[in-house]
């Protein structure tokens, strides 16, 4: 069972597998445990500051330890923002990878068009799934203060017809929708818009992902796999469990200097993050 079995047993089971980032190794650990007990297949994924800080061959031998552990697990490459880096993914061994060269919503559809054209062929040949992005995601993967401007994020929904097109010029495998999703923890939950979803559903024959599901209220997400939502990314709700629960043990072990005592009750809590959106998105029990 590989990459490209899983993404499509995603459409014909009706689940979606969740791409987590890892920001770190506590991160890491907590996600492997998770697949591990909940039976399920995963992504994990870095964007360009985590492969910065990881390096790309450090990320693929823990992928490929995991797997040894019985893990069934991949590896994307999260908004890729040239052509040379994704390439760099693909020789080291990334499965999945995301090309997002929008430039915040700076890029023209006909260089985005043309760059993700120049990538496809490179990537399949390599037997690398390649997801595409046409509008930019707002927001960062943090905790916000401030609320959601639905005005302004609604000004990016995806456009099925222009979704169509860019799918079948491109040659993507994937196609990231924007209905509301962006990245980031908000005083606010989310909204997503599951009749747009279904509408892009219906124009488009690859697989589609979700960005931003961080703060995402669980109903969302299950009717968006029973449209065919094929994988949905989750940080910064990891972030903040690791932040506030190491914060909180700190303050409950001030004398306390042995790591792996401090940081267990941290990467449980990361955890149980990832095992209730294993459960929402419908993949516990699916890994092979």
């Amino acid at each position: 069972m590989n990459h490209k079995d899983l993404m499509e047993r995603t459409r014909k089971e009706h689940f979606a597998v969740g791409a987590f980032n890892i920001d770190n190794l506590e991160i890491f650990k907590a996600v492997v445990a998770a697949a591990k007990n909940k039976k399920s297949p995963v992504l994990v994924e870095v964007s360009k500051g985590e492969v910065d800080f990881w390096g790309y061959d450090n990320i693929v031998d823990l992928v490929r330890n995991a797997r040894d552990e019985g893990v069934m697990m991949f590896i994307n490459q999260d908004h890729t923002p040239s052509v040379e880096e994704a390439r760099r993914g693909v020789e080291a061994g990334f499965e999945l990878i995301h090309l997002d060269v929008t430039d915040k919503g700076k890029t023209s559809y006909d260089d985005i068009v043309a760059m993700t054209k120049e990538f496809v062929p490179y990537a399949h040949e390599h037997g690398c799934l390649v997801e595409g992005e046409l509008e930019y995601f707002a927001g960062s993967s943090n905790v916000h203060t401030e609320t959601i401007d639905y005005a302004e994020i609604q000004k990016h929904f995806t456009d099925p017809e222009v979704a169509a097109k860019f799918v079948e010029e491109t040659k993507i495998d994937t196609f990231a929708a924007s209905i509301g999703n962006l990245h980031g923890l908000y005083p606010v939950p989310k909204k997503l818009d599951i009749e747009l979803l279904q509408k892009i559903r219906d124009r488009l024959d690859c697989y589609i992902s979700l960005h931003g599901g961080s703060g995402t209220p669980p109903h969302f997400f299950e009717e968006a796999v029973k449209v065919g939502v094929s994988k949905i990314n989750i940080n910064s709700e990891m972030r903040k469990a690791f932040r506030t629960g190491l914060e909180q043990a700190l303050a409950e072990n001030p004398k306390e200097y042995a790591v792996p005592k401090i940081e267990g009750p941290v990467i449980e809590d990361i955890q149980s993050v990832v095992e209730v959106h294993m459960d929402t998105f419908g993949s516990t029990g699916k890994a092979v």
